[in-house]
């Protein structure tokens, strides 16, 4: 009887408190790498979305028709005319200092941010894209078209970037979309893929 209760009394070596110590370290470093990923990708879909939602804005913007203010004549005709918006003038937020690490709140004041090119029609409010919410990014458009009516060459170019600085340490992750005019059809082709440059930084 006395052997049974030392036997039951038994507790746990040495080596086997060493053995679920590590496993426990291993598991929470492995948790804690996961939570770090999600939380990554959860900030980098922002600049995935956005950038992506500004290249169908693109597409939108050049298929209207962009054809002179002009009254025909009678029996006259009008061809469709396609352009680019023109580049923004300005990224948004202006500097990646706003960003290093932090999120920026767009001004949504007439003329600033995302409507600072609204005299001209160009830039984000030609392509009707803006955001309300904070954001960790800086967005910027760029495109050798313009808001003439007349139709662009072939080969004109477009490019949509937003880059962030999530870690803040100075190193910018770049976000890429680039679309160009077709010669044979004259529509524009946007690029099926996002470029990523460093994601995480």
């Amino acid at each position: 009887m006395n052997k049974l209760i030392r036997v039951s009394k038994r507790g746990f070596t040495l080596i086997e408190l060493m053995i679920v110590v590590a496993i426990v370290g291993i598991l929470a470093s492995l948790a804690i790498y996961g939570v770090r990923k999600y939380i990554a990708n959860a900030k980098t879909a922002e600049a995935r979305n956005s950038v992506g939602q500004i290249g169908k804005d693109a597409q939108t913007a050049y298929e209207k028709e962009s054809m002179a203010g002009t009254v025909l004549a009678a029996g006259g005709t009008s061809s469709v005319v396609r352009s680019l918006c023109g580049s923004s003038s300005v990224s948004v937020p202006s500097t990646s200092a706003s960003i290093k690490g932090m999120k920026y709140q767009s001004k949504q004041a007439p003329n600033q941010d995302w409507s600072i090119d609204s005299s001209g029609n160009a830039g984000f409010s030609c392509l009707k894209f803006s955001m309300s919410a904070p954001q960790y990014f800086m967005y910027s458009y760029d495109s050798d078209g313009s808001q003439s009516p007349t139709a662009p060459a072939a080969g004109k170019l477009l490019t949509v970037a937003a880059n962030g600085d999530l870690n803040g340490d100075g190193v910018l992750s770049t976000f890429l979309l680039i679309g160009t005019v077709n010669a044979t059809e004259g529509s524009l082709y946007v690029a099926p893929n996002i470029q990523e440059i460093d994601p995480e930084e």
